[in-house]
């Protein structure tokens, strides 16, 4: 796939990384000059990744979106023309809504022509560069209005390295999966169990 990357901090940094290494084209889309994060990563994976958002998107068939929340509404008039584009959610509005909306996913659904999902956002970015622990890939969760967004999502965790990409549902479900990362942070972060571990569904058989 050809793939826009949308924010170049730790997860958007991750995501690159790893679909670069399964073979995907991505291009990372930025303002100029490049912030520090953007020039770390771009020391990864060539500054001739770097584009501006607009053209990172005209370019390519899916576009991953790691910003934070509050300035999507600002991003949406960067993004330009997307309709039939498959646009990846992968922020958290848990903290900081994107006023009026609820979610960015909800600004996106409704502010743009892109098919969009809410992926990529339960976790932290040590589980994105490596989902494997001790042999077994963690899970990765999805949630969404539209079939062909969920498939990409689908078929995009897999690549990255996650066991499953789990379906929580449609749009009505995406708050639910904020609560799912704000429950991962809380583990990680607030109860002080580290930022290594993760999430896998099992199932009795």
């Amino acid at each position: 796939m050809k793939i826009a990357i949308i924010g170049s901090g730790n997860v958007g940094g991750a995501l690159a990384l790893q679909w670069i290494k399964a073979g995907h084209q991505v291009l990372a889309g930025a303002r100029f000059p490049l912030s520090e994060k953007n020039a770390k990563l771009a020391e990864r994976i060539g500054a001739d990744k770097f584009v501006s958002i607009a053209e990172a998107v005209r370019q390519s068939d899916v576009a991953l979106l790691a910003t934070p929340p509050a300035i999507i509404l600002d991003l949406i008039e960067q993004l330009g023309s997307m309709p039939g584009k498959i646009l990846i959610d992968a922020t958290n509005a848990v903290r900081q809504k994107p006023d009026p909306y609820e979610t960015a996913y909800h600004a996106l659904a409704d502010r743009t022509q892109a098919k969009v999902v809410k992926c990529f956002n339960t976790t932290g970015f040590e589980n994105m560069l490596n989902p494997v622990y001790d042999g077994q890939a963690i899970d990765m969760f999805m949630a969404g209005d539209n079939d062909d967004a969920k498939a990409a999502a689908r078929q995009l965790a897999l690549d990255a390295g996650f066991g499953t990409c789990w379906d929580f549902g449609k749009a009505d479900k995406v708050a639910l999966l904020e609560q799912l990362a704000l429950s991962w942070i809380n583990l990680a972060i607030m109860q002080g169990h580290g930022r290594n571990i993760a999430f896998r569904v099992i199932r009795r058989h």
